[in-house]
């Protein structure tokens, strides 16, 4: 059975963006999985007169004075307190903040740290240390930390202990194939090392990385869900046609 046909809930027509839920020991989570065949996903920051979106509904606005219709989107990563990227930020093929090779004990410096990228159709996950190395050419990449699982295992950093009782609202991100990008929000609070195992066991992804934790925020059009929770900086989002423009 496919990833969505596993995992997803679809009714009526299933779209190129599907959500739906998924629950591990009494842990619910929401998993939105977008097609790359036939979906493009964007990655925003600031409007055209610079300021921060900060906002799902602000995004939204912005896009259908275009004529276009925000249909899924997610915080991208963490941020500074002006919203700006902490880390590498590539939109529209332009690298408009970069790597950041910071170590530390914040989560973001946690390692391994890595880069959510999309080129072309093709999305995947890569550490830092790696994306350093190759330094492809993105359309889109995002940095954030930690890695969750990397090379089919939990990463080993410190906020990964097993017997952790720090729990949050954590989102993330993984690509099981090149042209499957597959976002994670989970509906209670949950340690790192229970989100991760959500990644690896029930996703069956081998590389997958955190993009926040209290400030995680889901937008999605099929679910009829808008979280209007605190501010964000990067936001990740699939944009269509709107009616009116077809």
């Amino acid at each position: 059975m496919s990833l969505a046909g596993a995992l997803l809930i679809c009714s009526g027509v299933c779209r190129a963006v599907e959500c739906g839920a998924k629950s591990v020991a009494d842990a619910p989570f929401t998993v939105c999985r977008v097609d790359l065949k036939s979906e493009h996903v964007e990655l925003f920051w600031r409007d055209e007169a610079g300021r921060p979106y900060r906002q799902f509904s602000a995004l939204r606005e912005a896009l259908s004075l275009k004529g276009k219709q925000l249909v899924f989107g997610v915080n991208a990563g963490m941020y500074k307190p002006d919203f700006s990227p902490v880390g590498l930020f590539v939109a529209g093929n332009q690298e408009l903040v970069p790597l950041n090779h910071h170590v530390g004990s914040g989560n973001f410096s946690q390692q391994p740290n890595g880069v959510f990228l999309v080129e072309g159709t093709s999305a995947r996950v890569v550490t830092t240390d790696d994306y350093d190395k190759e330094r492809p050419k993105p359309s889109l990449a995002t940095q954030s930390g930690p890695m969750l699982v990397h090379e089919g295992e939990i990463t080993t950093s410190a906020v990964m202990n097993p017997n952790s009782t720090w729990r949050k609202v954590r989102n993330g991100v993984c690509a099981p194939s090149p042209d499957t990008a597959v976002f994670v929000i989970s509906e209670s609070p949950v340690t790192f090392y229970e989100f991760a195992s959500f990644f690896r066991d029930s996703l069956h992804c081998r590389e997958a990385l955190y993009l926040d934790g209290t400030i995680s925020s889901l937008y999605a059009q099929s679910l009829k869900r808008e979280d209007r929770g605190s501010d964000m900086g990067p936001i990740l989002g699939v944009v269509e046609s709107s009616v009116a423009g077809h």
